[in-house]
């Protein structure tokens, strides 16, 4: 006989222990979810994220919403987990990222004084290092993307103080780095290339531009994505309109091609 669903809430606690309370359920009624554990889980909850950002890059709402409640299941499924394994359960994890907000403001549940949110990020990362953290990068997680993690380390260390005040610095930063990536590998002066030694020129050429793009307020991992995006818009479009024309791509000649990618450009695509 089936079991009986739980009924929908609305309130934010009703709601969440409805969640909780099927999980609960499932994890001892499907043979799915029973097989599952915190590793199996991981790649399934690194999608849901890559999903949740995709949706928040596009503004699609409903599929923010939806991505959010398959996050939300993923975050209660490890809780329960651990509370099978004796470790803790989802109210200590619930209580202990709410003990350490309100330890990371004092300037809202103490007497810290702050003039801005830089004010508050220097706080916070001071906040860590009396916590136990040995190194202001610790925090940095080891297997976020390298764009992301630039920006993050960056980021970080502003925090405490090492940081460009005046982004016309960075910049000239960016162009030093880019002279050395040219001096480094320049095919036209240079035959016997080091490549090695011109990867560790361009890595830090990107870290540059990074730096950049965060002091004039670029998110340079969301730059990327848009364009990404908008590259494949018009490479589909560029497809299609071949394809209507029975022409094969490897038969087209790059200024064939760019007629029709011209003609997305025009498109808004």
């Amino acid at each position: 006989m089936a079991l009986e669903a739980p009924s929908p809430e609305y309130t934010p606690s009703a709601a969440f222990q409805r969640l909780v309370e099927i999980m609960n359920t499932l994890r001892v009624e499907c043979p799915w979810d029973r097989k599952q554990t915190m590793e199996s889980l991981r790649h399934l909850t690194i999608e849901e994220m890559y999903e949740l950002a995709d949706a928040i890059l596009e503004n699609d709402q409903d599929e923010i919403k939806k991505e959010l409640g398959d996050l939300m299941m993923h975050l209660v499924f490890y809780a329960k987990i651990a509370e099978e394994q004796g470790n803790f359960d989802v109210t200590d994890a619930l209580n202990a990222v709410c003990d350490k907000l309100i330890t990371r403001h004092p300037h809202i549940y103490g007497e810290t004084k702050v003039n801005n949110d830089e004010d508050v990020k220097a706080n916070w990362e001071q906040i860590k290092l009396k916590e136990g953290n040995k190194s202001v990068l610790s925090g940095v997680p080891k297997s976020l993307p390298a764009l992301v993690k630039a920006y993050r380390i960056q980021d970080k260390v502003r925090g405490v103080g090492f940081d460009w005040e005046d982004k016309t610095e960075v910049w000239k930063k960016v162009e030093e780095e880019l002279q050395e990536f040219k001096t480094e590998y320049n095919i036209v002066e240079k035959e016997n290339i080091d490549l090695a030694k011109a990867e560790q020129e361009f890595g830090d050429l990107l870290f540059a531009l990074t730096n950049y793009a965060r002091h004039i307020g670029i998110n340079p991992e969301n730059a990327l994505e848009r364009t990404n995006k908008k590259f494949i818009r018009r490479f589909t479009y560029l497809e299609e309109k071949a394809a209507l024309q029975n022409l094969q791509l490897q038969d087209m000649t790059l200024e064939e091609m760019d007629v029709f990618w011209n003609e997305a450009k025009a498109k808004g695509l």
